[in-house]
């Protein structure tokens, strides 16, 4: 067997434009996470950390360097294939939880289902599971502003795990909770990136998650030490 990273980024720039200004967002960024790995990142606002999420997230695109997620380089991928990846391979969780506003508990996790075309009784067995892994199963059809702040996080770490993503990125994901609240949706995230085969990587700000993590890097001025 081979090991290979779950992630490879090789001097990653990133700069945007701000009039006639550029202004460097990540200064050749060296990261290698390891499979099944749960890794935070930290660093003051501004400091770049989101801008690396969202490049490993294949949301945004990068200047220079390559990223390799497992042993696919998919930084130069067109948007239709970077799309199909983000759908199969990737899971989302933000601090503001994005979920559907529309849409129950269980229409929101068994979305990402419907994007991959998993038929009706698959579908609903891995939504009925996951709902029973985040304690909601009495819940399944409120609404999310029906629910606390903690109980929305649980359902955005259900919707973000119940593909099997290899990789789960999550920006400031306790940052709203309270201690106990915020120490439950850790543990979950732990015990199903376990369970799912998942790697973890986590920008945030909390104590109370760096000190749960495999490994803890530091980002200052668009610089990973």
């Amino acid at each position: 067997m081979t090991n290979v990273p779950a992630i490879r980024l090789s001097r990653i720039v990133k700069q945007y434009r701000m009039g006639d200004e550029t202004i460097p967002a990540l200064k050749g960024i060296d990261l290698d996470v390891s499979s099944r790995a749960f890794v935070a990142i930290r660093g003051p606002s501004g400091s770049g950390k989101s801008t690396l999420l969202n490049i490993c997230g294949l949301i945004d695109h990068f200047d220079a360097g390559s990223y390799q997620l497992g042993e696919q380089e998919v930084g130069s991928l067109d948007e239709r294939a970077r799309t199909d990846i983000r759908r199969h391979r990737i899971g989302f969780i933000f601090q503001s939880y994005n979920l559907v506003p529309v849409m129950s508990v269980y229409d929101n996790v068994e979305y990402p289902l419907l994007l991959l075309g998993i038929g009706d009784r698959e579908r609903r067995a891995r939504v009925l599971e996951m709902l029973h892994h985040v304690g909601l199963d009495a819940l399944a059809d409120r609404l999310p502003d029906q629910l606390s702040g903690g109980q929305r996080q649980r359902v955005a770490v259900a919707r973000a795990l119940v593909k099997a993503p290899t990789l789960v990125v999550a920006d400031e994901p306790t940052a709203n909770l309270d201690t106990a609240t915020a120490e439950q949706i850790i543990d979950l995230m732990k015990t199903l990136g376990a369970r799912f085969g998942s790697t973890f990587l986590v920008a945030t700000h909390d104590e109370r998650m760096v000190v749960h993590c495999d490994r803890v890097l530091c980002m200052t001025d668009g610089v990973l030490q």
